[in-house]
């Protein structure tokens, strides 16, 4: 009968991380940051560090560009999380982004589009759901 009682909350604890996860993985509560890091001749940079990092929390995502100079990065952001801070760097490269998003819309891919070119940030949205479709055909 001990033996029962001492694996109940180890029962319990995989019960409720089994339950958990898929919410962790739902559109709802993950925001993307993706692009490409190139040189200041255009050609893409392989094996460059990227971090997201959230200013509320200071808990950071890390990832490395492939070949294509391409990296995506996704963060665990809920809907109250909507207009938060997040700092994101390339390299020596960095650049402050806000999660924007519609909290309501739990559909939609959120997230943003943000390329290291020549060694200068620029942020398209607009190009966001595009490459992230892209990117998941492949």
């Amino acid at each position: 009968m001990t033996a029962r009682r001492a694996a109940l909350p180890a029962l319990l604890l995989a019960a409720a991380l089994t339950t958990a996860a898929p919410a962790e993985h739902a559109v709802a509560y993950r925001y993307t940051v993706l692009g490409y890091v190139t040189d200041a001749d255009g050609r893409a940079r392989a094996a460059v560090r990227v971090e997201l990092s959230r200013a509320k929390t200071g808990f950071s995502y890390l990832g490395e560009t492939g070949a294509d100079g391409f990296y995506v990065l996704v963060a665990r952001l809920g809907d109250e999380s909507a207009g938060e801070t997040l700092s994101l760097r390339a390299g020596s490269e960095a650049r402050v982004v806000t999660a924007r998003f519609d909290p309501a819309d739990h559909a939609t891919e959120g997230g943003t589009r943000v390329d290291f070119t020549a060694r200068r940030p620029l942020e398209t949205p607009t190009l966001f759901a595009g490459t992230l479709k892209r990117f998941l055909a492949q």
